[in-house]
């Protein structure tokens, strides 16, 4: 986690400070950025708040695809929504509620659309990131290595609050590897 500091006022998003958290966390957590196939948004539907926040995913991870040698992606992987178009925004349990949503899609290998999002905001480009908006229900398909190995599914939660304080958390699926042979 961390904080936006000074801003505009209150409730003015940081770009700077989401970007450098979402760096720290992918860092932190030493996964390779392509391997990421999901991020919950915080995803509020503003028109201020969503493209900040769109933004400082695309400046996170073309730094963090830059640092694994990658290129930028060839064509979209890591799906985006956000539980609060189907419940709301919940106020103190909106992340906890993004980490539900997550750990329900890891355990049916789906991704789920987000209600009510037909019409995409006009300032959100997506273009040339790896992000795209999931808006119908689809298979969440493993990554896979080099050697075309099956990797376990990645994603992150993201959950910004009043006044500045913004938290990532990356989740990775359990996969049970006893009795297997190397």
């Amino acid at each position: 986690e961390n904080h936006g500091g000074r801003a505009n006022s209150l409730t003015a998003p940081n770009p700077k400070a989401q970007s450098a958290l979402l760096e720290a966390a992918y860092a932190r957590a030493g996964i390779d950025p392509r391997t990421v196939g999901y991020i919950e948004a915080h995803g509020t539907g503003t028109e201020l708040g969503d493209p900040v926040e769109v933004n400082a995913l695309k400046s996170a991870f073309a730094s963090l695809y830059g640092r694994a040698g990658a290129g930028s992606p060839a064509q979209a992987h890591c799906g985006l929504g956000t539980v609060k178009s189907n419940i709301g925004h919940l106020e103190l349990a909106a992340g906890i509620a993004g980490v539900i949503k997550v750990l329900l899609q890891l355990k049916h290998r789906r991704l789920v659309k987000s209600l009510h999002c037909e019409r995409l905001n006009p300032y959100i480009e997506l273009k040339g990131s790896p992000f795209y908006v999931v808006q119908e229900s689809v298979e969440w398909k493993a990554p896979r290595d080099g050697e075309g190995r099956e990797l376990p599914r990645r994603a992150g939660v993201s959950s910004f609050g009043f006044g500045g304080a913004n938290a990532h958390v990356v989740l990775e699926e359990y996969v049970d590897r006893r009795g297997l042979c190397l």
